[in-house]
């Protein structure tokens, strides 16, 4: 904790941070980590963590001198996921100053990860006490194989008795075992997809079904996610979706929320049992004698169903019954969190996607981008290209449709989800907007209205980006201006193979710095040169020199014949060079000059 001790006082500039966290009981003391690390806290401070803590909101004090001396005193609660007080966050300064807004929010956004880390902890504390019962539990088993083996020696009949209460313990540690990977495995799930995977992974090992079902609700439909197992998947009547009203048994299962049990063609097998037809249509063709239907509870209602089935007739007693009713809530859990990211990630990547736009088309220019997301699903950023004509300079006679001057811009919004999304596009559009409202200007002054707008209007938009104006001359060469705000420098090859860095850059993008003037720097760009912005996920990769990756980078695209297309060669450098793992969103951007 003493680190997000130290962040807080270099966010806030202030000589002292601690981490007070709230004491487990009455008896119990409270526990502050400071930084520096070494100090400790006056007892005026803690009051006023205490004050925080029992007010349940932000607090931002003067404290008048008096024997602990005067001090200026900020604290934000930190919460855990039922919104539990977990501690404080704070600062202290020895001279007593006004904090502003800005304070507020940034200690806050800090406070805000402290508490997801000390939530994270906490949760994998409790996956820690669940393995270490598990590992009891088998000791147990263990201990009691080993009397039962002992007693066996005195009698025959007492070893036939040992050996059946040893398979019974045997099978109940196996169920305890299953119950723990599926606590471990089903936590951290990506998507149905990823769901449904390690399910079948799970109960292969076990219960060895021959086929299961994943089954969710829909617009008052059940669609079923397949996963055979073992033998012939099934036909492809089964994965069309059928009525909720419907008579299948999962139908029912759902509709009821309870178990139900398919056992064979009788109605033998208990209060649950019921005779055919098959527990899916998935199931149809495939001469199963038993399955199990587990109705999945999420927070708000019944999602759908997990369908065990095997070929041949396998008994369902009290201890089965327990292990899979405790196996679908592990499964519902995972199922709920994947419908929501699979939600969030679909509403973040059409904002993206909707904002990447086609690429203009401009008379003797070849323009290719190339956008490939992160390969995670719960990973979307602001990475944006763009390319649109500008307008004339006030008394500059106006040519054909396409003969002017071009802007192109390559940028990454810090963050890597719906908000860094969001983020992007208003950065994009208010960029656009600077160019129109400053004709004739150089790309820097565009890009320094960008940064006025965004602290005017409060935007806390950070990264980086390269803008640049590119005009045609007269003899087929285009003269190009740029900017650079922090971003990775372009690499510009001309036709007989040279590469030249373009380094020269100025501080990036930053709501919380001061707009400063930027500069710009020029190049002639001959016939047969190509251009390439990118961002950093095209170089970055874990355990590798970036600036290594942009050398390859910078031979591969020298080397690159110079009649092949554009977008043939964007795909062979990001295959080349870019992340094996692919952590953060990538873009290419190249503009080739037309040889005459």
């Amino acid at each position: 904790m003493n680190r997000f001790a130290r962040l807080a006082t270099r966010l806030l500039a202030a000589p002292l941070g601690l981490v007070w966290v709230k004491p487990a009981g009455e008896t119990a003391g409270a526990v502050s980590e400071c930084w520096p690390i070494g100090t400790s806290p006056d007892p005026a401070v803690v009051a006023c963590c205490r004050r925080v803590a029992e007010e349940g909101r932000p607090r931002f004090l003067q404290h008048a001198a008096d024997e602990s001396g005067a001090f200026a005193f900020a604290g934000v609660p930190l919460v855990g996921g039922s919104g539990e007080l977990l501690g404080v966050l704070a600062v202290t300064d020895h001279d007593l100053r006004a904090w502003g807004e800005d304070d507020l929010r940034d200690l806050s956004d800090l406070a805000a990860a402290c508490s997801a880390q000390m939530r994270m902890r906490m949760r994998s504390a409790t996956v820690r006490q669940a393995r270490e019962a598990a590992e009891d539990a088998a000791q147990a088993a263990e201990d009691a194989a080993q009397a039962a083996e002992d007693a066996a020696q005195a009698a025959e009949g007492a070893a036939h008795a040992a050996e059946g209460e040893a398979v019974r313990v045997h099978a109940l540690l196996n169920r305890s075992e299953l119950l723990l990977r599926a606590s471990e495995d089903l936590a951290d799930t990506s998507g149905l997809d990823d769901v449904r995977q390690r399910v079948g992974d799970l109960v292969s090992g076990d219960l060895k079904p021959a086929c299961i079902d994943l089954v969710l609700v829909r617009h008052g439909m059940l669609h079923p996610v397949v996963s055979p197992l073992d033998g012939e998947p099934p036909g492809s009547g089964g994965t069309e979706p059928f009525a909720l009203a419907s008579d299948w048994p999962v139908a029912r299962a759902v509709r009821e929320n309870r178990m139900i049990v398919v056992d064979g063609p009788s109605e033998e097998g208990g209060a649950d049992a019921v005779a055919r037809p098959p527990a899916t249509p998935a199931f149809a063709s495939l001469g199963l004698v038993t399955a199990a239907c587990l109705p999945l509870r999420g927070t708000h209602g019944i999602l759908g169903a997990l369908v065990l089935g095997w070929d041949a007739a396998y008994g369902i007693g009290v201890d089965e019954r327990a292990v899979l009713t405790t196996l679908a809530g592990y499964t519902a859990q995972a199922v709920e969190r994947a419908l929501h990211l699979d939600e969030r990630i679909t509403v973040a990547r059409r904002l993206q996607l909707a904002m990447l736009t086609d690429l203009p088309d401009v008379p003797g220019l070849e323009l290719s981008a190339l956008y490939r997301p992160a390969a995670q699903d719960d990973m979307v950023g602001g990475d944006w290209y763009d390319a649109y004509p500008l307008p004339k300079a006030p008394g500059t006679a106006a040519g054909p449709p396409g003969t002017g001057a071009l802007a192109l811009t390559v940028g990454d919004i810090t963050g890597h989800d719906i908000r860094a999304a969001a983020l992007m596009g208003q950065v994009r559009s208010m960029l656009r907007q600077a160019d129109q409202d400053h004709p004739g200007d150089g790309p820097e002054r565009a890009l320094g209205a960008l940064e006025r707008a965004c602290r005017r209007l409060d935007l806390p938009a950070s990264g980086t980006a390269v803008h640049a104006h590119l005009t045609p001359q007269a003899d087929g060469h285009w003269h190009l201006r740029w900017t650079n705000a922090g971003h990775p420098a372009p690499l510009l090859v001309t036709a007989d193979g040279t590469v030249e860095s373009l380094d020269r850059h100025d501080v990036l993008l930053h709501h919380s710095l001061p707009p400063g003037p930027r500069t710009t720097d020029s190049r002639s760009l001959p016939p047969g040169s190509t251009l390439l912005l990118y961002t950093d996920g095209s170089v970055e990769e874990r355990g590798e020199d970036i600036g290594d990756n942009v050398d390859r980078l910078a031979r591969r695209l020298a080397a690159a014949p110079p009649d092949v297309p554009l977008d043939v060669l964007l795909r062979a450098l990001l295959d080349a060079v870019g992340p094996q793992e692919a952590l953060d969103d990538a873009v290419l951007f190249a503009v080739r000059v037309a040889t005459r």
